[in-house]
């Protein structure tokens, strides 16, 4: 049996709170923080660390990354040498060696932990990417093997402080990329009125195709859920890694166009109507003399090129 640990784990919202449940189903005790008095074991970060025994004390960081600098600090003036503090949420990559260095004035070790596996992590496991020192990852890996999927994958020592993170960045960048692929094309294929159902042609692709991927299992599981996906607004939020990627690609002079169109068509989708559609429409208007809406007009009336007569909407 692989060897048991104790630790603190602060933030338990959908991702730490399934996390706490699976390492405490592998024999770990996990003292957790919440600032939710329902979902927390502990009164505050203090009582958290005063529960735990000394030598090497643990804790895992679950939070936003606005917030991680100042839960950081206030851990550590309550740890001391030897202890550890693993940073397991979506934080940008360039804050951890800084973040690194201060804790190590404390005599406190640090350690970057991309985790991917979402709510489906507690029972399937958990993508791991850690940065920092080995001797570190070394003492606190009975809790990354307990995280971590069954089988040969899913755990990696990516580098030193920052690579973690790093890596995650570029892993949901890659994802942003994969999505967008994947909504275009079932867009088209509904759009196409010869393909009889878009659903089990999604379906079909699961199974023998080069493009079955989890994230494909899970658009099938939500056409099943609503067919036409006629429930959902089109509106996809970006955790912000999406932007480091680019960010990170800009600074690298490396090319990523598929990952950067993927984010600014998460912004495109915040708008009722892109103005920079409107903007195209209306130069195709200008140089070709192609038929525009007029919203102002009403949904019949389009107008043609500047100085002729409208058209009438059955000559488009």
């Amino acid at each position: 049996m692989e060897r048991t640990m104790q630790m603190g784990l602060v933030g338990l919202g959908k991702m730490g709170g399934n996390m706490r449940a699976r390492l405490r189903l592998a024999g770990h005790t996990v003292i957790g923080f919440d600032t939710d008095p329902e979902l927390s074991d502990a009164e505050s970060l203090a009582d958290m660390v005063e529960r735990l025994d000394t030598g090497p004390r643990v804790v895992w960081v679950m939070v936003p990354d606005r917030v991680v600098d100042a839960v950081v600090a206030e851990l550590a003036g309550l740890l001391g040498t030897g202890d550890v503090i693993i940073d397991g949420g979506n934080s940008k990559w360039t804050h951890d060696g800084p973040r690194a260095q201060m804790l190590a004035r404390a005599g406190i070790e640090y350690l970057d932990c991309g985790v991917s596996g979402g709510v489906w992590g507690i029972t399937q496991g958990y993508a791991l990417m850690v940065g920092g020192e080995e001797g570190t990852v070394v003492k606190v890996r009975p809790i990354f093997d307990s995280l971590k999927p069954a089988g040969e994958f899913g755990f990696v020592h990516a580098g030193g402080h920052g690579a973690g993170h790093f890596a995650k960045m570029v892993h949901n960048g890659i994802e942003y990329a994969i999505m967008e692929a994947y909504a275009e094309g079932w867009e088209l294929l509904e759009a196409a009125g010869h393909v009889s159902s878009v659903r089990e042609t999604f379906n079909s692709w699961r199974e023998g195709s080069v493009i079955k991927s989890w994230l494909l299992d899970l658009a099938v599981n939500a056409l099943n859920e609503d067919e036409h996906l006629e429930r959902l607004a089109g509106y996809a939020e970006d955790s912000g890694e999406g932007r480091w990627t680019v960010e990170a690609a800009l600074d690298l002079a490396v090319p990523v166009p598929n990952i950067a169109n993927a984010l600014f068509a998460r912004f495109v989708s915040r708008q009722d109507e892109s103005p920079a559609m409107r903007m195209i429409a209306a130069m195709r208007n200008q140089f070709g003399g192609h038929a525009v809406k007029d919203v102002a007009a009403g949904p019949e009336h389009v107008a043609s090129r500047p100085g002729e007569e409208p058209a009438h909407p059955a000559e488009q």
